[in-house]
């Protein structure tokens, strides 16, 4: 089954939702979460896409079809969302990637 059309559909949603909260409501993930996801973190900045990639992973080791899919477009739409945000539209905006792995102190 070919899955790219779902997963860049959703992935472009996902995009959309984030551009909003963060241009539209003017928050920042780093700024706005550092006190209270920061800290159950231990600081370690926890991006969706990253989510994503652990989705893609276990997939690998989901056997029914339609779970493995469901996993895969989801995954897949996670990190290339994120991949967008960071290195084309952040960047664009901003001039940086803003792609920090570490809350600030």
């Amino acid at each position: 089954m070919n899955l790219w059309k779902p997963t860049l559909a959703l992935a472009t949603l996902f995009e959309a939702v984030t551009v909003f909260l963060r241009f539209g409501l003017g928050l920042e993930a780093t700024r706005d979460t550092a006190a209270t996801v920061g800290r159950l973190t231990f600081g370690v900045r926890i991006h969706h896409g990253m989510v994503g990639l652990a989705l893609l992973l276990v997939s690998a080791a989901v056997k029914g079809e339609t779970w493995k899919n469901r996993l895969i477009v989801l995954g897949g739409a996670l990190a290339i969302s994120d991949l967008v945000h960071h290195f084309a539209v952040l960047w664009a905006a901003t001039g940086s990637p803003q792609f920090d792995l570490w809350y600030p102190r």
